[in-house]
């Protein structure tokens, strides 16, 4: 029933010109019915198809066009609430990376980190809610969470791309604000025998002359082929893509405000502390990012009824990085501050002086950071159409990443003199700042004369912090699909899923020297003229302080002439827990305790039931499931027990080899079960207008760095237990329950579509710091003592033996019981406009706008300053237009991007929550096919040069003001 009316209508459909790629829609329905994503058929110049009844040629324009009315077919015939993007989408869009090429679509947005997306947001919901596979497969990330780094994955090699706003019972659980679906090339479904494209493209960055040392030039290149071999029966894909490009941007950074003072001098002032930033600073910051991805398949289809692949997936993301400038640190309440200029009881400006003994100073900054960051994939695929009826596929996956993040640092202050035997910084301190808002402060330093005197300036401190995680799943999925001959329903579904996760953390440390002061124990560096330069800010920043550079190598050398030591995971041989810590010594336990391991698997299973009948004469398609999930999780803990051995101490030696026994190591976690019913309704009103209706209840696990854990907890002489975490392996997901309803209408002459869609989603909870009462120690496994101490049989004070009580109070990270709704509607419109005379039939229109909004906000703290805020990621108004013109081979257009503001992560001395500005980014491209083989392009990311802003709260007190200027592309693209 369901095949004969979807090809009876995709017949007429074909024969109206509406669905050019008749041949290729029905694989996109076989896949669906495989718990395989729909994935965008591959463009054709030409090609014809024979039916059982009849043969219908079908041709395809390989255009940007095409590609959009290819890309509403897919949504037209998926069976979810979903946004598709084509593989000639894809190739043509001018987009570094896949976070780009997703921001297109409706109710999708970026978050931009030095100047490029990476970060999706979807819905209004941040990217720690969107779950992401490649070829249905889960994938694991290099930052610690749950969301994938969607720059990571080179355009050039993923085919297609969905974004499921509503799932259905087959696919894999994870998305509260929706799952991204990525697909690589599928070899036997290609439309040539062989085929070979090979991509080039020169860069340009027109700020990097205002940063000295940075890159201006980069490249971009790709080359893939694919091929059928043995009468079509076995294919191969294989691709390559590298990516170097120039990261340069120039920087305002205002910090949190963590100290307070009483600087207005009103007297009987209900608020007589007012707030005072931790300071500013002013960088330029420069480097190199250099992606290599590789891509490869090998399939083969020896009948119509097996099909086996394998396909493997690696990217290799490695960025250089330099960050440059000077940092102004305030002191707290110790600081002398004239002319405050006060707004709302937070201080916006005046003139902060150093306190005798204090710690206001100006640093000059010159820090060094490399990332080396790997993401591999690979899956084995077996299809097998067992009976006419009956069908099965075998799906075996890994997915893994390693990341390597090391932070360092080269800190200098002026003294009075540096050539002194014993020199010390220079006491005379005054900074004068106003802040301006969105706009760059104005700034006095008294010391600038000397940020580019070598007789002045003394290296304080070099430090270095790497962070290594890795992070790795495998999983094992078996699928059933069984038609049956039933008047409501097609075919039923059913699965199975287990999946190992393993989570790695590893914090290491070097420190050598003070950021506020020259140690004679770690005496500062004397700088010499071949190891610096004086370095300037140009444009918009030309009015602040020169500082200078300072030769990274040259210096090491110097201050370290038998190498530098390297950085480990250690106790620091001042920390107080050793049983002999040396006086003034470094004190780095933080090292041992953000370092551990997390243990995940989980187990799922489904069953659904693909709806094909009618209602009132209208064709109803659709699903109903329900999956099982059930989730063990697990992470290693240390458990401060003040070095009793009853309570399970050990010896702990760290890297360096110091020893402490104030902690007992233990693993802990706990099991859950859920279940998750899901409902998709599709109902045909006419040829060309349909209906959707979906609801279900999902869920989004926590970032899998909170479900690490470090513990301290206390057995009183009550025997009372109580205990403390920051985070916490004990966190259950975020649940929501959500509606969705649409409205699709495709245009009769295939030129478009217009969509019209609401949807409701109710939160049940957020993680939030909290205290359980009644928590159960013992069950979790904590080590509690045998008996409470003091009590022990044959304790001298005769207590009799008592065994300490396992339930008590447990403060740490916890889902809350405060959900709200998250609401919204969304529109879209696609047309190319051939109605209008031939040499303007080219021109067309791609829209979308989505308004969101949501009871849900927090109360951001961000050191002393409060300010209330919206759901992180949530812009309540966001849009999307691209303009497009075509003809005789030669393609323009403009695309916009416009978000309003948004709460997201910064990071200045830490990360931190604030409110970013609403922003528009503007790209354009041009493109000539020359040949039928070759094209040329020219493109301009970042068009109008659109900084990114934020602030805390109010947008008087600026956070950051980063320019990065604009990317110019020249290349070409040549197939044959």
């Amino acid at each position: 029933m369901s095949e004969f009316k979807r090809s009876a209508l995709m017949l007429a459909l074909a024969a109206a010109g509406v669905c050019p790629w008749l041949a290729s829609a029905d694989t996109t329905a076989l896949q669906q019915n495989n718990n395989q994503p729909a994935q965008a058929p591959a463009a054709v110049e030409s090609s014809s198809k024979k039916s059982d009844k009849e043969q219908i040629e079908v041709i395809e324009v390989r255009s940007f066009a095409g590609s959009l009315i290819q890309s509403l077919n897919v949504k037209r015939f998926n069976d979810t609430v979903s946004e598709t993007i084509s593989a000639d989408d894809l190739g043509a869009l001018p987009d570094v990376s896949m976070a780009d090429a997703l921001t297109r679509l409706p109710g999708v947005s970026a978050v931009r980190t030095g100047g490029q997306a990476s970060e999706i947001n979807i819905r209004g919901m941040e990217g720690g809610f969107v779950f992401s596979t490649l070829n249905g497969r889960e994938q694991v990330s290099t930052n610690g969470k749950r969301n994938i780094e969607f720059d990571q994955y080179p355009s050039e090699l993923i085919n297609s791309a969905a974004v499921y706003k509503s799932p259905k019972a087959s696919l894999i659980e994870g998305g509260v604000a929706g799952s991204v679906e990525l697909q690589t090339a599928s070899p036997l479904k290609a439309a040539e025998q062989h085929n070979f494209v090979v991509n080039a493209r020169g860069s340009f960055n027109d700020r990097a002359d205002e940063v000295s040392d940075a890159t201006e030039v980069g490249d971009r290149f790709s080359f893939s082929y694919q091929g059928k071999y043995l009468d079509d029966t076995l294919g191969l894909s294989l691709g390559y893509a590298r990516l170097f490009q120039p990261s340069v941007s120039t920087q305002f950074v205002g910090f949190n405000y963590n100290n307070e003072k009483d600087v207005d001098a009103v007297k009987g002032d209900s608020t007589p502390a007012e707030l005072i930033s931790e300071g500013f600073e002013m960088q330029h910051r420069g480097g190199e990012e250099t992606r290599n991805g590789y891509v490869a398949a090998l399939e083969w289809a020896p009948d119509e009824r097996l099909t086996v692949k394998a396909d493997a997936f690696i990217s290799k993301f490695d960025t250089k990085a330099f960050a440059r400038g000077f940092r102004a640190k305030f002191e707290s309440s110790g600081a002398i501050i004239d002319n405050a200029i006060i707004k709302d009881n937070l201080m916006i400006g005046g003139t902060i002086k150093r306190a005798s003994d204090g710690n206001t100073r100006v640093e000059m900054v010159n820090d060094d950071n490399t990332d080396f960051d790997e993401v591999r994939s690979y899956g084995f695929n077996t299809d097998y159409q067992l009976t006419d009826d009956l069908s099965v596929n075998l799906d075996i996956a890994h997915s893994s990443s390693s990341s390597n993040f090391r932070n360092g640092l080269l800190w200098s202050l002026a003294s009075t003199d540096a050539n002194a035997a014993k020199p010390v910084v220079d006491p005379n301190v005054s900074i004068t700042y106003l802040l301006n808002g969105l706009d760059l402060p104005s700034i006095g330093i008294n010391q600038a004369a000397s940020f580019t005197d070598i007789n002045k300036m003394l290296v304080s401190k070099y430090g270095i912090y790497p962070t290594l995680n890795t992070d790795e799943v495998d999983a094992y999925r078996l699928d059933f699909t069984y038609k049956i001959d039933n008047p409501i329903i097609s075919s039923l579904e059913a699965g199975l899923r287990y999946s190992e996760r393993d989570y790695t953390n590893d914090r290491q440390v070097f420190e050598f020297g003070a950021d506020n002061m020259f140690l004679a124990s770690e005496a500062p560096l004397r700088l010499t003229q071949n190891m610096v330069k004086v370095v300037d800010f140009k444009g918009d920043f030309a009015a602040f302080p020169s500082y200078l550079a300072i030769d990274l190598n040259k210096a090491l050398a110097d201050w370290f002439p038998n190498g530098v030591p390297q950085p480990k995971q250690t106790w620091g041989n001042g920390y107080a827990g050793l049983a002999n810590p040396v006086a003034g010594g470094k004190s780095t336990p933080w090292s041992v305790f953000e370092s551990g391991d997390v243990y995940e698997d989980v187990t799922a299973a489904y069953l659904m039931a693909n709806i094909d009948t009618e209602v009132f004469g209208l064709p109803l398609t659709g699903n109903l499931g329900v999956r099982m999930v059930e989730t063990k999780q697990q992470a290693t803990n240390l458990t401060y027990v003040n070095g009793d051995a009853s309570q399970g101490a050990q010896y702990i030696t760290d890297e360096a080899g110091l020893v402490s026994d104030d902690y007992a190591p233990s693993i802990v976690g706990m099991k859950y079960r859920d279940y998750l019913p899901q409902l998709n309704l599709n109902l045909a009103l006419t040829d060309n207008d349909q209906l959707r209706f979906a609801a279900a209840k999902v869920m989004s696990r926590p970032p899998i760095n909170q479900l690490s854990a470090v513990t301290t907890f206390n057995v009183a002489s009550n025997g009372d237990v109580t205990g403390s975490a920051t985070k916490s392996p004990f966190l259950k997901p975020f649940y929501a329950e959500q509606f969705d309803l649409s409205y699709e209408r495709y245009f009769e002459d295939s030129s478009g579509a217009f969509v019209a869609a609401v949807f409701y989603k109710n939160i049940k909870s957020f993680i939030q710091q909290d205290t359980i009462t009644d928590f159960d120690f013992a069950a979790a496994g904590f080590p509690l003592p045998a008996y409470v101490p003091g009590t022990e049989p044959g304790n001298p004070d005769g207590l009799p033996p008592r065994t300490p009580n396992p339930i008590g109070d447990y403060s740490t990270a916890v889902n809350n019981d405060e959900g709200g709704y998250i609401r919204g509607a969304e529109l879209a419109y696609t047309q190319v406009f051939k109605f209008l005379p031939e040499f303007w039939q080219g021109l067309g229109l791609s829209a979308s706008y989505s308004y969101t909004e949501s009871e849900i906000s927090t109360e951001v703290q961000n050191g002393r300053q409060s300010f209330k805020a919206d759901l992180k990621g949530l812009s309540p108004n966001v849009f999307t237009v691209t303009a497009f013109f075509e003809y005789e081979g030669f393609e323009t257009r403009l695309s916009t991007r416009f978000r309003d503001d948004f709460v997201s992560d910064q990071s200045a001395l830490q990360d931190q929550e604030i409110r970013y500005e609403a922003e528009m980014v503007m790209d354009y491209q041009a493109s000539y096919q020359v040949t039928e083989q070759l094209g040329l392009l020219f493109q301009v990311n970042n068009l109008l040069d659109e900084p990114t802003k934020s602030y805390w709260g109010d947008t008087a007190y600026t956070g950051t003001i980063q320019f990065f200027g604009r990317q110019y592309y020249l290349g070409a693209t040549y197939s044959f």
